[in-house]
């Protein structure tokens, strides 16, 4: 797992060796090394690790997501502010099938460092009202599913929406 700066240095590395090619009269290779760069751009955005977490989460393989999520050692130093709210929401995702209370928290964490998606950030306050409400803390899950529903604008999770609303009459 790389730094996240030295995939800024990389980049900055290949920009440089790319106009010494082109000084040098090999504008092809310039080229490609100005147009290599924007791996290592794109990917101090996105964290490649992250990337397949998601990717094993699409087909609902929990324990690849997090053989992925692991490598990733110290989110402080690897991860900008962004991808590491994604890191604590998908562990929240795969930790709240065993432990609501960890998973909690990292539910919290994440929504206090930002998810850049307001479905995600939906699912994340929908889920800590699904913790909330199992804790019997009704008025704090009643203030959760609101604010999920305003930020579901796609009202992709109505049905559950709805599901808990009438689960919490029940309480």
């Amino acid at each position: 797992m790389f730094h996240r700066f030295i995939k800024l240095i990389l980049a900055a590395l290949m920009v440089v060796a790319g106009i010494w090619q082109f000084t040098e009269g090999n504008i092809g290779n310039g080229i490609f090394l100005i147009l290599l760069t924007a791996i290592p751009i794109f990917l101090y955005y996105k964290n490649e690790f992250i990337l397949l977490a998601f990717l094993k989460l699409r087909k609902q393989d929990f324990a690849g997501a997090k053989v992925w999520l692991d490598k990733i050692k110290n989110p402080e130093t690897a991860l900008v502010r962004k991808q590491q709210g994604y890191y604590n929401y998908l562990h929240g995702l795969m930790t709240s099938q065993t432990n609501l209370h960890q998973s909690e928290k990292f539910f919290k964490k994440a929504i206090e460092l930002g998810l850049s998606m307001d479905m995600d950030l939906a699912v994340a306050k929908l889920n800590l009202a699904g913790i909330a409400m199992s804790r019997r803390r009704k008025l704090e899950a009643t203030a959760l599913l609101n604010e999920a529903k305003k930020l579901d604008k796609q009202n992709m999770l109505n049905d559950q929406i709805k599901m808990m609303k009438e689960q919490m009459k029940k309480i």
